[in-house]
């Protein structure tokens, strides 16, 4: 499988580098389609005891089905839970029992795109549009936890709800810059400077604003809630460097644990990590 998942992806960047040259308005449309389409292996394994226990929901957004589970209904307290780029709710089923016998109510959807939901591509506004919608049918929630885009996902919707001292979100390795995976994902297929100006364009022409507006370094200045930031300094998809600066900007409802090793899948199923976890949402 990954072997084919590597030709493929030598025939897009090659195909890719080709349009640029005769036009690079289409290879950024490509691009930024490619950038917003999460691969998808139907193969799913079959679902745990833990996933089997849970309640299934579902709801509708902007014509698309999104599915998720839900456990311990009903609970005083709450907290919902978005996975990142091309994972999936089911990965979070290590926290359920934890947060269960703390008495939280537990929610976790498949984003648009991934796993059980329908969809074929994923954009943040599109994430926090579906967040917010959950949080209206199945919230309020009192705790957030956000892996990868599923932190900067969580981010932008604390941004835009009723300010709550009380609640508390987790980020656990966010995609903390949305123009460093911009430049990762150019760097990756050796596309040009022109192929990239027109690709930005293209995206603030869809979403409104510029991709540097989708950043957790900007919206952490406007959000009250306690914060615990997990972030691991061998991460290679998205990196501590980004991270380093918010820790660096040392704002009062931010506390961050870094570790070395764990890189940036490892970290959200380490115990250890977990175990902060709990810890923090006491």
């Amino acid at each position: 499988m990954m072997f084919i998942r590597k030709i493929a992806f030598t025939y897009l960047k090659t195909s890719l580098q080709l349009t640029s040259v005769f036009s690079p308005q289409k290879a950024a449309q490509r691009a930024l389609t490619l950038f917003c389409t999460p691969r998808r292996d139907f193969r799913r394994p079959a679902p745990s005891a833990i996933i089997t226990q849970a309640e299934p929901l579902s709801c509708r957004i902007n014509h698309l089905i999104i599915r998720g589970y839900r456990w311990n209904h009903p609970s005083p307290k709450k907290i919902l839970i978005a996975h990142g780029f091309e994972s999936a709710a089911r990965n979070f089923e290590g926290y359920v029992q934890p947060l269960m016998k703390m008495g939280y109510e537990i929610v976790a959807f498949d984003a648009p795109g991934h796993d059980r939901s329908e969809g074929s591509e994923i954009h943040l506004p599109l994430y926090v549009q579906s967040l917010q919608h959950i949080v209206n049918q199945y919230g309020p929630f009192h705790a957030y936890l956000g892996h990868s885009l599923g932190g900067l996902a969580v981010t932008h919707l604390a941004e835009i709800l009723p300010q709550d001292l009380t609640s508390k979100i987790v980020l656990i390795a966010p995609a903390t810059e949305t123009t460093t995976a911009i430049n990762r994902f150019f760097s990756l297929l050796r596309l040009n400077e022109k192929v990239k100006a027109e690709f930005e364009r293209l995206a603030k022409e869809r979403n409104g604003v510029a991709p540097e507006f989708y950043s957790v370094r900007r919206a952490v200045t406007h959000i009250q809630s306690q914060i615990l930031w997990l972030h691991d300094i061998l991460d290679d998809v998205t990196p501590y460097s980004d991270a380093e600066k918010v820790k660096n900007d040392q704002l009062p409802h931010i506390q961050f644990v870094i570790s070395s090793g764990l890189g940036h899948s490892r970290i959200y199923r380490n115990q250890q990590t977990i175990e902060h976890v709990v810890q923090f949402l006491r």
